[in-house]
């Protein structure tokens, strides 16, 4: 199959799941990702796809294919790393969602999504102290609430020791 082939091949199944034909878009993907077992971005879409599908546990090794690959876009590393997070966590492995999440709020720490996953993987393993120390960072600086913005600087101070009292 050439490159033409592939990428329109690639842009009708992205076309068909943005569509909400998800089962249609799920069988070019696989068919590429059979032709193209190292491309990255053929793998993260297919892991997407059966994301919205529900099938998560099929979707984890083309995720982890999609972050192994060369040549994934900034963007889309950046779904791959919440996609994989977040479906591992769904699946119960939830000390891998943390590794894999850490990983990505490291590589786009302005991400607040990411940020969030991470503290809902981190509850689920028993780190709440954490998880409520990045959740309260993620309130104060991208609430828009009147109110949250007047307590920013003590919400933030207190994030940073949670457990001070007098």
């Amino acid at each position: 199959m050439s490159e033409r082939d592939r990428d329109g091949l690639l842009a009708e199944a992205i076309g068909l799941r943005e569509q909400g034909q998800a089962e249609e878009a799920r069988e070019r993907l696989l068919m590429l990702a059979a032709g193209h077992p190292e491309d990255a971005e053929v793998a993260y879409q297919t892991a997407w796809v059966h994301d919205v599908l529900g099938l998560e546990a099929e979707a984890v090794p083309f995720y982890e294919r999609s972050l192994r690959g060369a040549g994934l876009p900034e963007e889309d590393r950046r779904g791959a790393l919440l996609g994989l997070g977040s479906t591992y966590r769904v699946l119960g492995r939830c000390t891998k969602a943390v590794e894999t999440l850490r990983l990505g709020v490291a590589e786009f720490p302005e991400d607040g999504a990411l940020q969030s996953f991470l503290a809902m993987a981190l509850f689920n393993t028993g780190q709440h102290h954490e998880a409520v120390q990045i959740l309260l960072r993620l309130i104060a600086t991208t609430s828009q609430d009147a109110y949250v913005q007047r307590y920013r600087r003590a919400i933030e101070h207190y994030a940073r020791d949670l457990d001070e009292t007098l």
